[in-house]
């Protein structure tokens, strides 16, 4: 029997696979990390959340593919993506990005100051480029090999958009990774329970696999792969959150320890 070592686990021909498999490399997730956080950042962690942005930019580009054939087209345009949106609101991630796209203009609805008076687009984008903006550019070459791995095209419009909103969406995400670090596990999860006066508040439900995320284990330098998984949480909701966690956590199993 061959033994193989961590470093050999590492750099080994599975890895290189998984690595190659992901449309935004771990390269690009630790540049995001580093807008955004003093922190280390493992490699777990950066795979992570190079999985969990491929699993919401699938489902938006399969929304935005499903709009498409019904018009017999192949080609995304951005009328597809607010299809995708209107269809499944679990995919309204990085909205952030929609002041900042002709795409999303007109359909914000109106925002006005505290004397009434109607603010501007520039007013509303405020006086700086909110992050992961700027950087958006950096996803193109990512989400082209998605838009391929479905089987579809986009026109550059479309491409854009998909790039404002996964840089939005990454650098949100490396954003609450990073407070989960630094307040030791998940402060604010989002639950409602149902109290009946007189009664007693109901326990949580403790065997939720999601719960076992809110209490932080490792040091409080580097940002971990439960570290990712609890900010989603945080940013996703539903069958899309379940998914993303769950694809994250199977990319990262095999090879490397928790």
């Amino acid at each position: 029997m061959t033994i193989r070592s961590r470093g050999a686990e590492r750099s080994g021909p599975q890895t290189v696979s998984i690595v190659t498999g992901l449309p935004f490399k771990p390269q690009l997730v630790k540049a995001v990390f580093r807008d955004v956080t003093s922190c280390a950042v493992s490699r777990p962690a950066a795979w992570a959340a190079a999985s969990v942005t491929r699993t919401v930019l699938t489902e938006i580009i399969d929304g935005a593919r499903s709009a498409a054939a019904e018009e017999t087209r192949k080609r995304l345009t951005p009328k597809d993506l607010i299809a995708a949106i209107d269809r499944n609101v679990e995919v309204e991630v990085g909205s952030a990005w929609y002041l900042h796209s002709p795409t999303f203009h007109g359909l914000m609805g109106e925002v006005r100051n505290a004397d009434g008076a109607l603010l501007s687009l520039r007013e509303r984008r405020g006086a700086r480029t909110p992050s992961g903006v700027a950087g958006a550019h950096r996803f193109e070459a990512g989400v082209r090999r998605l838009l391929g791995s479905r089987g579809v095209r986009a026109v550059p419009a479309m491409v854009r958009d998909l790039d404002g909103i996964a840089s939005v969406f990454l650098t949100a995400l490396a954003r609450d990774a990073a407070k989960v670090v630094r307040e030791g596990g998940v402060k604010r999860f989002g639950s409602v329970s149902l109290m009946v006066p007189g009664e007693p508040i109901p326990a949580p439900p403790l065997k939720d696999p999601l719960f076992a995320l809110s209490t932080r284990r490792g040091d409080g330098r580097t940002v971990g792969r439960d570290d990712v998984l609890a900010a989603v949480t945080m940013q996703l909701f539903g069958d899309l959150r379940q998914r993303a966690i769950t694809e994250a956590a199977e990319l990262t199993r095999d090879t490397f320890a928790n």
